[in-house]
């Protein structure tokens, strides 16, 4: 039974957390089906849960395709920060799901994006030796110089890690 006194100010009720909660469930989980319905019925395709996470960057993480898709198509924005400075495409790259960081770079994610401490997608695809990604990413203009806030490039951080391959693949660049 709803609070009768309660104001407006007080926050959501708990039918809106329930809701909400399902929402990023949902995202979580890829129900692309959902999500078509919803955002046709005016669910904000930008709509973010209190960790700043977006519905995008939550399918995305997770790995689904035809959810994130969907949410794009609806208009949901793939520059969209968390709190804590992660987007969806340096989420991609550090998962090595190279559909998404396609998917993502289709829509408008930007090639070079940072995170706060200046890491890029393409060099935690290279510390996480990520081949494919690396070569994806270099090859939709990502720079292989550019470096990250203690000064490391993607080879460097390649190299710390341990990540062989791309390592490789980034000193063959001279990167």
């Amino acid at each position: 039974m709803a609070n009768e006194s309660q104001s407006p100010h007080d926050g959501p009720d708990e039918e809106t957390i329930r809701l909400a909660t399902q929402i990023f469930n949902a995202a979580r989980e890829g129900e692309a089906e959902n999500f078509r319905h919803w955002l046709a019925q005016g669910l904000p395709p930008n709509m973010r849960n209190h960790n700043g996470d977006s519905l995008l960057m939550l399918a995305s993480y997770h790995g689904h395709v035809e959810t994130t898709r969907v949410l794009l198509e609806h208009g949901a924005d793939p520059e969209l920060y968390n709190d804590r400075g992660q987007n969806p495409l340096a989420g991609a790259a550090f998962k090595g799901n190279l559909p998404m960081v396609r998917l993502l770079l289709e829509h408008g994610a930007a090639v070079d994006g940072t995170t706060p401490d200046g890491k890029t997608a393409l060099m935690f695809a290279a510390m996480f030796d990520n081949g494919e990604i690396v070569d994806f990413l270099l090859a939709r203009g990502a720079d292989p110089r550019a470096r990250e806030s203690h000064g490391m490039t993607a080879l460097e951080l390649a190299a710390a890690m341990g990540a062989e391959t791309t390592r490789e693949r980034l000193a063959a660049l001279g990167a």
